[in-house]
């Protein structure tokens, strides 16, 4: 298993034509990252949502479920 390290911003950002130096990650991966935080506020703003700490706080709960499900499962299938 690897390590996530947040972006620590565009100013902070240095790469080498394929990673960011400072966080490490691949340009592939923000670059994932980034589209599915755009369709995640995508979807707030299509919805009209007010209450968007409710909704960032239930996505982070369900995402947090949703990985530790995902990581016993693939356990399981090696074992």
């Amino acid at each position: 298993m690897s390590q996530f390290n947040p972006c620590q911003g565009k100013m902070a950002c240095r790469d080498d034509g394929k990673r960011c130096l400072t966080c490490g990650r691949s340009f592939h991966e923000i670059n994932q990252l980034r589209d599915l935080m755009s369709q995640l506020t995508a979807l707030a703003i299509d919805y009209d949502y007010e209450n968007i700490n409710e909704y960032s706080t239930y996505i982070a709960q369900k995402l947090e479920q949703s990985i530790a499900y995902h990581q016993q499962q693939a356990k399981d299938i090696k074992t």
